[in-house]
């Protein structure tokens, strides 16, 4: 019986006015068109560029596999459970709010929008806005729309690289620039745009006023270092078959592992390797992985004894097979694979997402102090 293995995606390149003509250094490509401003990493319609699966949309992929591929913790097992992407924001991004669970489905979704945002570039500037001030109300934020005055109702909070920024459903909310962002949500793209700066975009009042929640959990996350996970015991076996070392059969580091954010929806890790490290699922219900590199380069390495290939020539049962992937990519681990090995190329930071194997509280956030929008937005590169 044929399962699925883990497939190297290729992305979704989606225009916004807000966005961007320079995707460095994630993307190489120069941007023609309109604008870029989201790259979305496990789109329904991104297809698996490896394997017998090749040229598949992950959409099909879900209906086909089911739970095999999303996992028992997924809502809905014929439907990919996260859409992962990077944003590019060269202006700022509207005022806007996103529907919870039960909001959603009245509009016949199958799920809102909790999401986060974890800092992968920033430069001096950069700002997010996150929740209405104390003190304001729905009414008093509607007012403020008709007088042009929306963004000043909204916490406006610096952030720099290698922070993450936790945005629960119900948060009026607003991305500057002079940053790049990873994003990690449910899969749901309902936006209610509430203010757009006088750009002339369609708005949803209505729609926006009744999915917003005057107090939240939105905030910064304090990120905590977990503990090592298992890293491989023995660097004997190579890259590619045939092989010999060209660094000395030590002992590998054990890699630094973070805890980004657990929530009730999603959960992000971020490795930074210097050696192979064994990603294996939690106790409890299982759960598709998602890495995506933003650093150097890796390799995952897996049995087919547990995926196994459609043809022989992809390998017998209890031999390992290789996905390689580097910096802006991204691998989706099924979770019916519940073991891997991935080796960094040298060195590799990876961000792993995953669902919860078990009920999970939201998150412990802080708001720290607030501050004014800026105005000051240089193109991201200047800095650089």
């Amino acid at each position: 019986m044929f399962t699925p293995y883990p497939m190297l995606l290729l992305p979704e390149f989606h225009e916004r006015v807000w966005g961007t003509r320079d995707l460095r250094p994630y993307f190489g490509l120069p941007v023609e068109g309109a604008p870029v401003g989201e790259v979305w990493m496990t789109g329904e319609q991104c297809r698996v560029a490896n394997g017998p699966l090749a040229g598949e949309t992950l959409g099909d992929l879900a209906l086909r596999f089911g739970a095999e591929l999303t996992g028992e913790a997924a809502p809905l097992a014929k439907r990919f459970p996260l859409l992962i992407k990077f944003l590019y924001p060269r202006q700022k991004l509207s005022v806007q709010v996103h529907p919870d669970d039960e909001g959603a489905r009245r509009v016949g979704e199958v799920c809102g929008k909790t999401e986060c945002w974890y800092v992968a570039r920033a430069i001096s500037g950069a700002q997010v806005g996150l929740g209405l001030r104390a003190g304001i109300t729905r009414e008093m934020f509607r007012m403020a729309i008709e007088a042009n005055q929306a963004e000043h109702m909204l916490n406006w909070l610096d952030v720099k690289a290698g922070e993450m920024i936790y945005v629960d459903a119900g948060t009026v909310h607003a991305i500057g620039a002079n940053a790049i962002f990873v994003e990690t949500q449910q899969n749901c793209d309902i936006t209610y745009r509430l203010y757009d700066y006088g750009r002339p975009r369609q708005l949803h009042l209505e729609e926006g006023m009744a999915a917003i929640r005057e107090k939240t959990n939105a905030g910064w996350v304090e990120p905590e270092v977990g503990e090592s996970a298992p890293h491989a015991a023995s660097v004997g076996r190579m890259i590619s078959e045939g092989a010999r070392p060209t660094r000395p059969l030590t002992a590998p580091p054990a890699p630094a592992h973070t805890v980004l954010v657990s929530s009730p929806y999603f959960a992000v890790e971020r490795y930074k390797l210097e050696g192979p490290v064994v990603l294996s699922g939690a106790v409890g219900k299982s759960s598709v992985q998602v890495l995506v590199c933003l650093e150097g380069g890796a390799v995952v390495e897996y049995d087919v004894g547990g995926a196994r290939p459609s043809t022989p020539t992809a390998g017998l049962p209890g031999t390992p097979q290789l996905v390689t992937f580097t910096r802006g990519e991204a691998v989706v681990i099924p979770a019916a694979l519940r073991q891997v090995t991935v080796r960094p190329q040298w060195q590799a930071e990876l961000l792993r997402m995953t669902l919860p194997s078990h009920p999970v509280g939201e998150p412990v956030t802080t708001m720290r102090s607030a501050n004014e929008p800026s105005n000051h937005a240089p193109h991201f590169h200047e800095a650089e």
